[in-house]
């Protein structure tokens, strides 16, 4: 059975901030984002489709069947946290990336309900062979079973500062020794002038894939207290308070980075 996604819906461009908003809105994931979020993600994320496509080739290196499913057979578990519409997980369901429909169970989760009913469709839709369980619920006080691979993409960014040690602790208690954390977030370098760089040639970027001043500013506004960023240092360090043995950056372009953890 091919594995690669359907795709019914017609294409929904963002224009979330083509208009003016209240200075006073925020940005949430509601039902305007979520018709548009594919559109929005590719247009807004650089490299975002380089670091979904190396998802199955690290889960094929470190899933190493540690769990055991329902019917007693052994599986690798792993958990899309924040997982918007699935993306993770159906990079992870790739055919590149050789799974069989039976050695992986994913549980992916997402605090938006608009979000995960239209992540449930298409999943069912797409991968009705595989162990999927799209769950609705906020990630900080979401127990997780134990597992060999977690993903959190461009989730943390928007959990307050005080909460994410809590998270990945959370995160490197319920993985198996040899597991890994895949952590993509927005970040910042604390130097004024390189992040002003940094910044202005992210806004090039998003001018380059058609977004207007009006909606560059209008989402710099809306995100304003809402998506905070951390420097990589601090990434690294909180890992390694909760226990990771070590972290990298495998990737950076502009002012996002993915990191990998490793139990």
């Amino acid at each position: 059975m091919s594995t690669t996604p359907n795709t019914p819906d017609a294409v929904v461009y963002d224009k979330v901030f083509t208009t003016p908003l209240d200075k006073a809105a925020r940005f949430s994931f509601d039902e305007q984002v979520v018709a548009c979020f594919p559109d929005m993600i590719r247009r807004s994320v650089p490299g975002y489709g380089q670091m979904l496509a190396m998802l199955p080739i690290f889960a094929k290196r470190h899933c190493q069947f540690g769990q055991t499913n329902e019917a007693g057979k052994r599986i690798s578990r792993v958990y899309d946290l924040g997982c918007s519409l699935g993306g993770a997980t159906m990079a992870l369901l790739n055919e590149a990336g050789g799974f069989t429909a039976d050695q992986l169970q994913i549980k992916a989760v997402d605090i938006s309900p608009a979000m995960t009913e239209k992540a449930t469709r298409v999943l069912a839709e797409n991968y009705p062979d595989h162990d999927i369980e799209v769950i609705t619920a906020d990630i900080r006080g979401f127990q997780l079973e134990p597992c060999d691979m977690v993903i959190l993409n461009l989730t943390l960014q928007f959990l307050p500062p005080e909460d994410r040690t809590q998270v990945l602790q959370t995160i490197y208690n319920a993985l198996n020794d040899g597991g890994i954390l895949v952590l993509t977030e927005k970040t910042h370098t604390g130097d004024e002038q390189d992040d002003a760089w940094l910044v202005e040639r992210y806004y090039d970027f998003k001018r380059a894939n058609g977004y207007s001043e009006l909606e560059i500013s209008g989402k710099r506004n809306a995100l304003e207290n809402v998506l905070i960023t951390d420097t990589l240092d601090t990434h690294h360090k909180r890992l390694s308070e909760v226990g990771f043995c070590r972290s990298l950056t495998w990737f950076q372009f502009l002012n996002f980075a993915s990191m990998i953890a490793f139990k």
